[in-house]
């Protein structure tokens, strides 16, 4: 059994060539988050848990920005199959248009209405100054996030993974190390704590964009053209709306219940937000493997399937569905591993030590359904355009049981670990479900015209 499933070499190889770069990408993208949270957490927990709170308007951003680009890989994957570059590249123009819009806007919002948006997240005056702060500087790299990801996509779906992954790591690698230096005020730097840290998040965007537009003018690249930009692809527009649009509700379902959770811990008092905010950080770096098997799955499924090979898509899925359970069952340990190691390197009082240490249990178990529904409907289903179930799953798993749950434990003061509980619910009781409908294959379809 393990041969049928894992003896295709040439599969392995290729599945590892996708997922080992997206997955590093991730990592290092985390690895900013980790950065920012441990320095400003070795300063200050206020600054620390401000930072985590004022961070979630990027991270609304963020969920819009993934389902534009998550369009471009769907319907860019089946196309390259076919072999048809010059629809990804204008599949390339719709996506940068898009993102460009919803850039500015979140640019606007976060340069001139950041009070507005702090007082949503948590209602401690000192945690909304020191946010404000930090969202007044970091709009500019809201501005500049968009753009990039556009290029970043189409380079993962034209198979050049690595490459996109080497722009982010430099990019992460830059920010970190600017985060040292604007944070501390090392060598000739002065001392800025989070103001710092949102500049250097700027200059690494800057930076990022350069190397993204620099790399495209090399001659195996897709790259945007000015008349792809300023025509209406009729035809893109129509199949494009129908994968983007439940993409976008399920990111926007998806993101909005996970700021509902920060909110929640952010006004069940300062211990709570910040094992929280630690505890998100360590999710994401987590989460990084899976995410980089979805991606891949995305790819190489829906290549096959584009290119009409249907019984090779879906083999590919069942392969990749029953990796999500290794991947899951591998992420619970590290959490377990990860708990005393996490306590020795973070400075916290009891009271936050305490949740932490619950927190990171909890989400133990949670990485099971995180890993697996992670590489199924975001992986598989998506890139044969069976997205809907998406968005049915997270309002009836998420919103109509782990949010009310949650909200509920807040408004009567129910322990803080119960209420974490409640917010990890949704993942892991929805498995059976997600596999019953894996079963029925309406993911194997083949999108292009």
């Amino acid at each position: 059994m393990f041969k049928k499933w894992f003896g295709d070499k040439a599969f392995l190889r290729r599945l590892m060539q996708i997922t080992l770069p997206v997955s590093l990408q991730n990592f290092m993208l985390s690895a900013v988050a980790a950065a920012d949270s441990f320095m400003l957490g070795s300063l200050d927990s206020r600054m620390m848990s401000a930072v985590s709170q004022a961070t979630q308007v990027q991270f609304i951003q963020n969920m819009i920005l993934f389902s534009v680009v998550s369009g471009c890989t769907i319907l860019g994957a089946q196309y390259w199959g076919k072999g048809e570059k010059h629809t990804v590249r204008d599949i390339f123009c719709v996506i940068l248009r898009l993102n460009t819009l919803v850039s500015v806007l979140f640019f606007v919002a976060c340069r001139f209405f950041p009070l507005t948006l702090m007082t949503i997240f948590t209602n401690e005056p000192e945690l909304q100054e020191i946010g404000v702060g930090y969202l007044k500087i970091a709009a500019w790299s809201y501005l500049l996030t968009g753009i990039s990801q556009c290029y970043l996509g189409v380079m993962k779906v034209s198979e050049h993974p690595r490459e996109a992954a080497n722009i982010s790591i430099f990019a992460v690698v830059l920010n970190i190390v600017l985060n040292a230096f604007l944070i501390y005020g090392l060598a000739f730097f002065p001392r800025m704590d989070v103001r710092g840290a949102a500049l250097a998040t700027v200059i690494a965007r800057i930076a990022e964009l350069i190397l993204c537009v620099l790399l495209s003018l090399r001659r195996s690249y897709i790259r945007p053209s000015l008349k792809g930009l300023l025509r209406f692809h009729k035809y893109i527009a129509k199949d494009f709306a129908v994968c983007v649009l439940p993409v976008l509700s399920s990111s926007l379902l998806w993101g909005a219940g996970f700021t509902a959770y920060t909110a929640f811990m952010g006004h069940m008092g300062k211990p709570a937000a910040a094992a929280n905010a630690i505890a998100a950080v360590v999710r994401d770096l987590v989460c990084c493997l899976c995410n980089g098997v979805a991606s891949a799955a995305g790819i190489i499924v829906g290549n096959s399937l584009g290119a009409g090979r249907l019984s090779e898509g879906k083999e590919y899925g069942d392969r990749i569905m029953r990796l999500s359970f290794v991947i899951g069952g591998v992420s619970t340990l590290l959490m377990f591993a990860l708990t005393p190691l996490l306590l020795t390197f973070v400075k916290l009082d009891a009271q936050t030590r305490s949740y932490l240490i619950s927190m990171m249990l909890i989400m133990a178990v949670y990485m099971i359904g995180r890993c697996v529904n992670t590489v199924v409907i975001n992986g598989i289903f998506y890139c044969g355009g069976d997205i809907i179930f998406d968005t049915i799953s997270l309002i009836a798993a998420m919103w109509c049981l782990a949010v009310p749950l949650a909200f509920i434990g807040t408004h009567f003061g129910w322990p803080v670990p119960l209420v974490y509980a409640f917010t990890c619910l949704d993942e892991v009781g929805k498995i059976p479900w997600v596999m019953a409908h894996y079963r029925k294959y309406k993911w194997v379809k083949d999108l292009t015209r």
